[in-house]
């Protein structure tokens, strides 16, 4: 299983705000993990619309999260940003593309294995994924800085 770039990237845009303070604007999180500006902008959008980060425009504007990160799911931000109906072809509705579909037990090994890494994820918060959040901070900046 892969998870989508957008999904990568909503982790990260949580796990940098989570660690490096009160907020930072798309561009300090893009230079810090040295990513796409435009994509993380997308992504930035969809977790604003998702409730999950505010944005703030102007002079001092950024991103900040919504809620505190011991609030956040990280199994619900998958949910959020991944399509699981396309996990493959079977599990798209009427199970189209698939001579087979209803007669093996593939789709049902497959939803389990999905919901089992799912439940996982729901027992993780942000929190959880940066427990040290001035370490955490100091890499993404040491990188950036690197990067210069």
């Amino acid at each position: 299983m892969q998870l989508s770039l957008h999904t990568d990237y909503a982790l990260r845009v949580l796990m940098a705000l989570a660690a490096a303070g009160p907020q930072l604007s798309v561009d300090d999180i893009a230079r810090r993990y040295g990513i796409s500006r435009n994509h993380l902008a997308k992504v930035s959008q969809k977790l604003q619309a998702e409730g999950l980060v505010e944005t703030f425009r102007g002079r001092g504007g950024g991103t900040r999260l919504a809620r505190p990160p011991h609030e956040i799911v990280v199994g619900d931000v998958v949910r959020r940003f991944e399509n699981f109906d396309r996990f493959v072809g079977c599990f798209a509705a009427g199970g189209t593309g698939c001579a087979v579909n209803g007669l093996c037990a593939l789709k049902p090994a497959l939803a389990g294995a999905l919901d089992a890494f799912l439940a996982h994820l729901d027992g993780v918060r942000l929190s959880d994924l940066v427990p040290d959040r001035a370490a955490f901070a100091g890499r993404l900046e040491s990188v950036a800085a690197a990067a210069a």
